[in-house]
C-alpha cells in the first residue's frame, strides 16, 4: 500500500496520474524487479500463503472499484451533434486497434497462447486489449489539465465513455467463448441468460432502486450500503456461474443505480476510499507477480516493440482519423488521438481478467502491461508538445466545425 502510494505521489508531481504510479509500483514489486534484485526476501515475501491473501483482497478490491466505476458511469452528452462526432471517434477508435490487434493474434497465438486456448477467444481478447480506453484516468487527467470544459474534452470523453462499454461488451464475449469452440448450444444458452440478466436489471431492479432509495433520508441508513455490497457480490457470483468474469457483474449493478449525485457521494465516501487505498494496491502486486522477465528477452523482447507500435499507432491514429471525418482540424484529432492512447487502470483490468482465465501466459501478460504504462506514461508529454505548438495549434478565432460543449 505505501509502495503504490508513494510512487503514485511522486509520479503526480511529475504531472503523470497518481494511478500510473501505483501501476509501476505493482509491477517493481514483482519478480522482474524486486526479485531480481533481492530474490531470497522476494520469495519469503510472496511465500504462497500471502498470494492467497493478496488473491481474495485484490478480488475484493477490483470489484469494488468496478461496482463505483458503474455507479460514476456518465455520458457527458449535451448536445446531439457533439454526441454523433463522439460515436464516430469512438467507433473508429476501436474498429482501428481491433483490427490491427486481430490481425497480428494469430502470430501471437503461435508463440505465447497457453495450453488448450480456444483460438477464436484469443483472437477476440488481443483485439480487444488493443481497443481500450481508461475512461476514468481520462477523466482525471482532463480534469488536472481544465480540459473537462473544452469541445476537446468532452468529445475524448465521451468517446472513451463509449469505448470502455464495447470493451467490457467484448470481454464478456470473450469470456463465453472461451473453451466452447464445439459446444456452441451452451455459449448460446449462457449468452441468452445474461441478456435476460441484463434485461432485468434495467427492466426491473433499476426502476425498483429509484423507488427505494428516492425517500427521504434513506441514503443515511446502514441498511444502504449492506444493500450495495451484497448486489455487488450476488451480481459478481452470476455473472460468475455464466462464466463471464464477476467484475463484469460489480460493474452492471453500478449501473443499475440512480443517477443521483447524494448516492455517488455517499458511494465514494464509504466504498471507493477503502477500495482505491487500500484493496487496490493489493490488484497491483498481485499483477506484478504474474510478470516474468523472459518477456524482454529473444522474442518477447521483439513482441513487445511490435505491440508497442501496433497499439500506439492504432489508437492514436484511429481516433484521429474519425476526428478528421467530422471536421476536427489536424490538432485537435491529434489531440484527441492522443488522450484516447490512455489505457490505465482498465487495461490492467482487461489484462488479469485473460491471465486468471488462462487466454493469455505470463510473458505476454507482462509485454502488454509494459504496454499499458508506457502508453497512460504518454498522454501528459503528447498533450504538452500539443500546448507547446509543436503541433500547431488552431487560432481561437477561427470557426470550429465542432459546437462548444458546456460540461
Amino acid at each position: 500500500m505505501l509502495s503504490a502510494k508513494l510512487l503514485g505521489a511522486a509520479l503526480n508531481r511529475l504531472g503523470q496520474p497518481q494511478v500510473v504510479g501505483e501501476m509501476i509500483a505493482g509491477f517493481m514489486l514483482g519478480p522482474v524487479v524486486l526479485g531480481q534484485l533481492f530474490p531470497s526476501f522476494h520469495q519469503q515475501l510472496f511465500d504462497s500463503s500471502a498470494i492467497t491473501q493478496l488473491k481474495v483482497l485484490s478480488e475484493l478490491g477490483i470489484l469494488l472499484f468496478m461496482f463505483v466505476i458503474g455507479a460514476e458511469f456518465r455520458f457527458p452528452l449535451k448536445q446531439s451533434k457533439t454526441g454523433f462526432h463522439a460515436m464516430v471517434i469512438g467507433a473508429f477508435s476501436i474498429v482501428i486497434p481491433f483490427s490491427l490487434g486481430a490481425a497480428i493474434a494469430p502470430w501471437l497465438y503461435e508463440h505465447f497462447a497457453s495450453t488448450g486456448t480456444s483460438r477464436l477467444a484469443f483472437v477476440l481478447f488481443i483485439g480487444t486489449v488493443f481497443s481500450v480506453t481508461a475512461f476514468p484516468v481520462l477523466a482525471r487527467i482532463l480534469k488536472e489539465r481544465g480540459m473537462l470544459g473544452t469541445q476537446t474534452g468532452a468529445i475524448a470523453l465521451l468517446a472513451a465513455a463509449m469505448s470502455d462499454v464495447v470493451a467490457w461488451m467484448l470481454i464478456a464475449a470473450v469470456a463465453m467463448v472461451n473453451g466452447q469452440d464445439s459446444d456452441w448450444m451452451a455459449l448460446v444458452v449462457r449468452g441468452g441468460c445474461l441478456l435476460l440478466l441484463v434485461a432485468f436489471s434495467f427492466l426491473v431492479l433499476k426502476p425498483l432502486l429509484n423507488r427505494w432509495l428516492a425517500a427521504e433520508g434513506k441514503l443515511a441508513q446502514p441498511m444502504v450500503l449492506v444493500a450495495l455490497l451484497a448486489g455487488v457480490m450476488i451480481y459478481g457470483s452470476l455473472t460468475h456461474a455464466l462464466q463471464v468474469h464477476a467484475v463484469f457483474g460489480a460493474f452492471l449493478f453500478g449501473l443499475c443505480l440512480p443517477r443521483d449525485q447524494r448516492l455517488l457521494d455517499m458511494i465514494i465516501e464509504r466504498l471507493e476510499h477503502v477500495s482505491l487505498i487500500i484493496l487496490m494496491p493489493c490488484f497491483f502486486a498481485l499483477a506484478g507477480l504474474s510478470t516474468t522477465s523472459s518477456a524482454f528477452t529473444g522474442l518477447g523482447a521483439w513482441v513487445l516493440l511490435v505491440i508497442l507500435l501496433v497499439a500506439v499507432t492504432a489508437k492514436i491514429f484511429g481516433s484521429a482519423l474519425g476526428a478528421r471525418l467530422v471536421g476536427c482540424s489536424w490538432s485537435t484529432s491529434l489531440s484527441i488521438g492522443a488522450l484516447m492512447n490512455t489505457r490505465g487502470l482498465m487495461e490492467l483490468v482487461v489484462l488479469k481478467i485473460g491471465l486468471d482465465m488462462g487466454i493469455i501466459g505470463s510473458e505476454l501478460f507482462t509485454a502488454l502491461v509494459v504496454m499499458t504504462i508506457v502508453t497512460t506514461l504518454m498522454t501528459g508529454p503528447l498533450m504538452n508538445l500539443q500546448e507547446k505548438k509543436i503541433f500547431p495549434v488552431r487560432n481561437s478565432s477561427t470557426p470550429s466545425a465542432l459546437p462548444p460543449v458546456d460540461l
